[in-house]
């Protein structure tokens, strides 16, 4: 998703059907905790790489790819 950011494309949210009962479930707290905590630990990088502080190749290569050049 920070690529997808960092190049400014658009997001657009998709309807899923949901079910909210214990057995739909399939990512337990702990999971989602550190799925949150690895997605926040992502911002360093991408601010560093927007700065120029520190070029990251995994924008740069998304950036060509789709940016046409």
């Amino acid at each position: 998703m920070a690529q997808i950011v960092e190049i400014k494309m658009r997001i657009a949210e998709v309807p899923v059907p949901t079910r909210y009962f214990a057995q739909a479930s399939s990512a337990s707290f702990g999971q989602s905790v550190r799925y949150g905590l690895r997605s926040y630990g992502s911002w360093p990088s991408t601010s560093r790489h927007r700065s120029g502080l520190r070029r990251q190749r995994q924008f740069q290569s998304l950036e060509r790819r789709y940016s046409g050049a």
